[in-house]
């Protein structure tokens, strides 16, 4: 099968994807769709994602699909040689990683997406920073994180569900938490450090997805740094004429 893979690499569900088809030596066509430059509303990109968001794929110029939970179950299942601990044939566990990649859309991806955006991203597609919008986000994630604990890392395996390999629901939830690299460091600190068993939990997930978890990465600390500078030029009142 002839896969292209439509993608901003500062996109947390863009990020899994890739590094799950790294990962899997999936053989793919990387179309870069920026998100701050609006490439994702063209009329080119909505023939490909009607719902004009990425990640999106294109299976041998015919099947395309969106939704990054959907893309990495079709992957799992679709290509050959998947390793059995991504997405398991049997019903009960995949039922289970089911389980956690649907349980994380309305907790630690509402409440990262929210934090981050308000508090650090917004100016970059146009829009004020919000910091009453931030601190309500940011109520969601000690439950959240707090649950993860608990509940989703029970268990002996040093992954969700107590698994000794990482599923995509691993993958995908760590991208998350990823993405709170891009907010101060007071910030990210503040949200993380309560969390141990979480933190090390990303740091097990990181070390068994490299080198391509470090690769794909790499984009968020470039888009941190760029952040930064932006932000310190804003700060000194800086001006650029041509």
């Amino acid at each position: 099968m002839k896969l292209k893979v439509f993608a901003d690499r500062g996109s947390q569900p863009s990020r899994a994807v890739l590094i799950f088809c790294k990962a899997n030596g999936i053989e793919f066509e990387e179309v870069q769709i920026q998100l701050a430059k609006g490439e994702h509303k063209s009329p080119e990109y909505e023939a490909i994602n009607p719902m004009k968001q990425v990640p999106a794929i294109e299976v041998d110029g015919k099947f395309r699909l969106f939704e990054s939970h959907a893309i990495l179950r079709f992957l799992a299942t679709a290509f050959p040689g998947i390793a059995e601990h991504w997405y398991p044939a049997d019903v009960f566990k995949r039922a289970q990683i089911d389980s956690a990649l649907d349980w994380h859309h309305s907790t630690i991806r509402r409440g990262s997406v929210g934090v981050v955006l308000n508090t650090t991203l917004a100016p970059l597609f146009g829009q004020p920073l919000d910091p009453q919008a931030a601190a309500e986000a940011e109520k969601l994630l000690p439950a959240s994180l707090a649950k993860i604990e608990s509940f989703w890392l029970k268990g002996d395996g040093p992954f969700l569900l107590g698994n000794s390999e990482p599923s995509i629901a691993d993958l995908r939830l760590v991208c998350e938490i990823m993405q709170l690299e891009l907010v101060d460091e007071k910030l990210q600190k503040r949200i993380l450090d309560p969390y141990e068993k979480v933190r090390k939990w990303v740091e097990d997930t990181k070390k068994a997805i490299q080198p391509h978890f470090d690769e794909i990465h790499a984009a968020v600390f470039q888009n941190k740094e760029m952040i930064k500078k932006a932000l310190a030029g804003a700060g000194s009142g800086e001006t650029k004429t041509g």
